[in-house]
């Protein structure tokens, strides 16, 4: 029983230098280790089609957080863009209150049509005044994420 509370501690700390070498980090969803390199939003929009996927890390910083539960947010990415994020299979959350926090993203890239409905659902979500939320009047592409984790500076 020593034994394995040793090995135990060992792993811990690992996982913990592991994450350390990134930065202070908060963990959500599947762990994971930051890539050396982390996709450019140019990169994997000019490679990708509507219904296409890419394996991939993106970092950014969070600019807005569904209010309700924290089940989606938008992201500037370090290159001026910006991308939708979901989580894979509405699986874990994030707290509500990370606006302007840094953060990488580990999962599926991928580029959507979004319907008017959609964009006015997720303005309303995010808190938008009826003004401006009756301003969309067309659907549009975007490429979003789903991400199977994430790490949020903290």
């Amino acid at each position: 029983m020593k034994t394995f509370n040793i090995l135990a501690a060992i792993f811990l700390l690992f996982q913990i230098q592991t994450y350390g070498q990134n930065g202070s980090y908060e963990t959500y969803g599947e762990p994971f280790e930051k890539a050396t390199h982390v996709a450019q939003y140019e990169e994997v929009l000019n490679t990708i089609n509507i219904k296409d996927t890419v394996a991939t890390q993106f970092s950014g910083t969070i600019v807005e957080v569904c209010q309700a539960k924290g089940c989606w947010m938008k992201v500037n990415l370090d290159q001026g863009e910006q991308v939708f994020v979901k989580f894979k299979d509405y699986g874990f959350f994030v707290p509500t209150n990370v606006a302007n926090s840094k953060v990488v993203l580990n999962g599926i890239a991928f580029s959507e049509k979004v319907s008017i409905e959609e964009q006015k659902h997720y303005a309303e979500d995010s808190g938008k005044s009826k003004e401006e939320i009756s301003k969309i009047k067309a659907p549009k592409r975007t490429l979003q994420f789903e991400a199977s984790g994430v790490l949020i500076a903290k």
